[in-house]
């Protein structure tokens, strides 16, 4: 798929696909597709301990990848999934805060799911979306 551009933020984008062979965000057309994003701070990887604060750092770091993809951030973001250890309340109300703060204007469609495990032992959500970037794709 080497006809597809695929992007990685400086700092964890970067490591990561350096240590795990994948990239943070692929543009088709005129879609810019995420790699799931979690809680980590973007620079030094260390992930947030307090699940409201790893999930306000999730949201932030996929308006990074975004943005780092030529995108606009969450204002063209129409798909969401997110993925927790564990899926309750808390979490619940964290996402929900953070989409009525990203995306003020508009609602996506979310798939929301709880799982025994994430891709590092102390992620505890793992977000990934998918954005409609038209201007970018001409």
């Amino acid at each position: 798929m080497s006809h597809l551009q695929y992007y990685a933020y400086k700092g964890q984008g970067v490591e990561k696909r350096a240590a795990f062979s994948y990239n943070q965000a692929v543009r088709v057309g005129d879609r810019i597709e995420c790699s799931g994003q979690g809680g980590w701070h973007p620079e030094t990887g260390v992930f947030e301990k307090e699940i409201n604060a790893q999930i306000d750092l999730a949201f932030s770091n996929v308006e990074l990848n975004l943005k780092d993809a030529g995108g606009k951030g969450w204002s063209q973001v129409f798909r969401v999934n997110s993925y927790h250890v564990p899926l309750n309340n808390e979490a619940l109300e964290a996402m929900v805060r953070n989409f009525k703060k990203y995306m003020p204007d508009h609602q996506p469609i979310w798939t929301c799911v709880g799982v025994a495990r994430l891709g590092e032992d102390d992620m505890r959500v793992e977000i990934e979306v998918v954005a409609h970037d038209p201007q970018e794709a001409k």
